[in-house]
């Protein structure tokens, strides 16, 4: 039913125009032989990363710098050869193994689409055999209709925020899975699709990080074994998202390399490519070489019992014991408390903050990797959820650019309505709008005017919010204009500046009328609700300024 395809598959992973044509290996672009090689890095903002995985950290409190460190995904042009990216179905490859991703009870409902159609009604007989299949493992069957000899079955796992790690690993497990039935049946070729769904809640791009690291962790160890494997992908987007993060993995030059040292997540797994967790290690420091002084010997008259019993007595065997070997490294349980008492030290010394309704800003200090974890954990929440409530109240929304072409944000402080809001929604949903501009620098419009008489959360919430956003955007943050400032918004800000953060509340500059606001931000950059001009006028008493009562716009006054 299949005939050979006349002319090869256009490099860059373009399907062919036929399903039923057979799609050799050679016709698939080779990831070392790619054509675009780093073009994407090399007129990027080296604090720049991709929409989802905000600048990874390279290690946890240092920032992202390649200088003097060493890359933990060195170039392998062996391991490069092997490598393939392609854009369509896998079953249409000429290689000895496609994978499937389906649920526990191998259902061709939940089967991968287009599989059991192209495969025929034999492989859903087979599969009924097997008595299912757990989440994390793989299960092998005849390929029938397919081009490819064996089709390898595996379970992806369930996301949830709470159990990250745990989904991490599942993940791993099943792309390390396939590949080891893959040799262990004597096959040297696999094509693999992404075995994360959007129906099981997975993030795509975290997803296509344990997918990849994973199998360059195993062709390290196996790549003798294997001749090819094929990562092949349906959308634009899982394409566009795999070109990106390939040369991370398998960097095919030292540019490349150098890259991905300031690219790669903090944690990038183990030596199989699963998450490492800390609680998880053995934590007994290896004996160390010591000299061993010569023993005095038991003397000869006395019997053996008594002897022995010399010798327990004696220092024997302290002499091959170094404190350094009895030492452990502190348990997780002892870190946990220790932080416990911290935060509790933290909490009993701001009495006085709380006192002035500054809020609760006890707690330690978060370190990078902490920040980076609690950052990541909250986009993935908020791009699953619906926020359009949020939207509709028009508190935060996306402006125009500032006069130096950086992107604002516009904050409206007599929109956020504290008794309307549920404020961990409302943090889900600033999150995700700041996500596409805190990649770069990027500007803050926040009108002030009439929000005096709404409550403003306090101290210790901003200070949370702050954190949750990362680093990141303490950087790239250039200004916030803030429009119609009071005594009293002052004074918080100066409370901001003295119990939460110093480097980005000194970057506020009052702006009293809007004049002075559009030298910054240019009026046709800034979408302003009819009452800031109706404050403005009622503040400044119409001095410099007309407006227009049909357009609203605002034009100097002569």
């Amino acid at each position: 039913m299949y005939r050979p395809v006349a002319t090869a598959t256009t490099r860059g992973g373009i399907p062919t125009d036929s399903g039923d044509a057979i799609v050799t290996l050679d016709q698939v672009p080779r990831w070392s032989d790619a054509e675009h090689r780093s073009l994407e890095y090399e007129n990027e903002d080296p604090t720049f990363s991709n929409s989802y995985f905000p600048d990874p950290l390279t290690s946890p409190g240092e920032e992202s710098s390649s200088y003097g460190m060493v890359s933990r995904f060195p170039v392998d042009h062996e391991i490069n050869s092997k490598i393939y990216l392609w854009r369509g179905q896998p079953w249409n490859l000429e290689v000895d193994a496609v994978v499937n991703s389906t649920n526990e009870n191998l259902d061709e409902a939940h089967s991968s689409t287009g599989l059991h159609a192209a495969a025929g009604p034999g492989l859903a007989e087979e599969c009924a055999t097997l008595g299912g299949c757990r989440t994390g493992m793989a299960k092998v069957t005849n390929a029938y209709d397919l081009p490819a000899r064996r089709v390898i079955h595996t379970v992806g796992p369930k996301y949830a925020v709470k159990y990250h790690t745990a989904a991490e690993n599942a993940l791993s497990h099943c792309y390390r899975s396939c590949l080891e039935l893959l040799i262990e049946n004597g096959l040297h070729s696999i094509a693999m699709g992404c075995i994360y769904t959007e129906a099981k809640n997975y993030p795509r791009e975290p997803a296509a990080h344990v997918a990849i690291r994973t199998v360059r962790r195993f062709l390290e160890k196996q790549k003798d074994k294997i001749s090819a494997v094929v990562f092949c992908t349906t959308t634009s987007s899982d394409t566009e998202i795999y070109k990106r993060l390939l040369p991370l993995y398998f960097p095919r030059d030292k540019h490349e390399e150098e890259v991905a040292i300031s690219k790669l997540p903090a944690d990038v797994g183990d030596e199989n490519g699963e998450t490492i967790i800390d609680e998880r290690k053995i934590r007994i420091k290896p004996l160390p070489k010591k000299t061993v002084s010569k023993q005095p010997q038991a003397p000869v008259d006395l019997p053996v019992s008594d002897v022995g019993l010399v010798r327990r007595n004696s220092n024997y065997l302290d002499s091959y014991l170094d404190p350094a070997f009895m030492s452990l490294i502190k348990d997780p349980d002892e870190r946990r408390k220790e932080q416990w008492e911290k935060t509790a030290q933290a909490q009993s010394g701001w009495n006085c903050a709380k006192v002035l309704g500054f809020g609760d800003l006890g707690g330690p200090a978060l370190s990078a990797a902490e920040e980076y974890s609690l950052h990541s954990r909250y986009l993935t929440k908020a791009n699953s959820l619906n926020l359009s409530e949020i939207a509709e109240m028009k508190i935060v929304y996306r402006g125009g650019v500032d006069s130096e072409g950086r992107p604002v944000m516009v904050v409206v402080g007599a929109h956020f309505l504290l008794r309307c809001l549920e404020l961990e929604r409302f943090v889900l949903y600033v999150i995700k709008e700041f996500e596409p501009l805190i990649q770069k620098p990027y500007t803050i419009v926040y009108f002030h005017s009439a929000a005096s008489l709404q409550l403003q959360p306090d101290l210790g919430w901003m200070r949370r919010l702050q954190q949750i956003l990362g680093r990141k955007h303490q950087r790239n943050l250039h200004a916030i204009y803030v429009l119609h400032p009071t005594f009293h918004l002052k004074a918080t800000i100066f409370a901001l500046q003295m119990f939460v953060d110093n480097v980005v509340w000194n970057k506020v500059v009052y702006v009293d009328r809007l004049l002075q606001l559009f030298r910054y931000v240019p009026r046709e950059q800034l979408t302003i609700p009819d009452f800031v001009f109706q404050h403005d006028l009622e503040v400044n008493g119409g001095k410099g300024l007309i407006v227009d009562p049909r357009t609203k716009y605002v034009y100097p006054r002569p």
